[in-house]
């Protein structure tokens, strides 16, 4: 079988050629949190923090109680908790394989975690079942954690279970890690907030949405006996005389559009690193701005 990370490292090196490794180390850093001595930033106190990362001063001077928080020094694990299930099998919004867009996300995220000097862990799995990998600190191991993923969307016949991803990984991790969420554009769900919430005061969630490709097309395929478009769960096809249909192409694309809004409004308001990844042509230089950014952010 032909290597899996040999691809993601040469569409990395294309992308980062217009920023230093100085810049790309500077801006990984910045997903870290942990207790050093430099100063991060402030947040409200929620249920299960510290009581020694309460910022008394601060506390006293606001009215309510805030913890400070620190940028990290120590050696971090990322967790990689990847659906795997059917929904995985479907095209992404360039109309490649969605498998092999989730690939080239956690093999670029892998490359930089272990540049850093950092081991990573994947979590993965559907309805049937959540299954999880042990730490890995090489290349070899992220080569084999590619491939495992790879082999089970490939053997997905099981829904896909985003909230057991979460739930799994809130009941059984206990040490702080970094949780990079990579999963599709499904609307999120009350019990995926509750979730979200309790993982977020542990750990460092960063939330991965790659886009579906479009049921219906504004125009139609070129062609006669184009390949029709099926949902991967139930095996319903799209009627071939709706693609074209402008109208409803627009109406769907509205109702993706909100729940895309309502998704991205929850990450904001409980403070979660967002990225949506359309195509894979994109998408390096998506998560080299999603890095940038937070660096930024975090300190500026």
């Amino acid at each position: 079988m032909a290597s899996l990370l040999t691809p993601v490292k040469g569409k990395l090196f294309i992308d980062s050629t217009r920023k230093s490794t100085h810049a790309l180390d500077g801006a990984y850093a910045s997903l870290l949190r942990g207790h050093s001595l430099d100063f991060d930033d402030l947040r409200a106190y929620e249920y299960g923090d510290q009581i020694r990362d309460i910022d008394w001063k601060a506390t006293a001077r606001l009215g309510s109680p805030v913890v400070r928080r620190s940028l990290a020094t120590r050696m971090h694990t990322v967790l990689f908790a990847v659906d795997t299930g059917l929904a995985m099998t479907a095209l992404a919004h360039d109309e490649k394989p969605k498998k092999d867009l989730a690939i080239l996300t956690v093999g670029v995220l892998g490359l930089l975690a272990l540049r850093h000097g950092d081991d990573f862990c994947l979590v993965s799995g559907d309805s049937s079942g959540v299954r999880r990998r042990e730490i890995g600190r090489s290349e070899a191991a992220l080569e084999h954690t590619l491939r495992q993923i790879d082999r089970a969307v490939d053997a997905a016949s099981a829904p896909s279970d985003r909230d057991a991803l979460l739930s799994y990984i809130a009941r059984t991790i206990a040490r702080r890690m970094i949780v990079v969420v990579v999963t599709d554009d499904a609307p999120v769900s009350d019990e995926t907030e509750r979730l979200l919430r309790r993982l977020r005061v542990q750990h460092d969630v960063l939330w991965i949405t790659l886009r579906d490709a479009e049921p219906v097309l504004e125009s139609r395929p070129a062609g006669a006996g184009a390949k029709a478009r099926r949902d991967v769960a139930t095996r319903w096809a799209v009627p071939e005389f709706l693609q074209g249909d402008a109208e409803l192409a627009a109406e769907l694309h509205a109702a993706d559009a909100a729940d895309i809004a309502h998704t991205e409004a929850l990450l904001r308001r409980l403070e979660i690193t967002h990225v949506p990844l359309a195509e894979q042509d994109e998408a390096v230089g998506a998560l080299l701005r999603m890095l940038d950014a937070r660096s930024h952010v975090r300190r500026g």
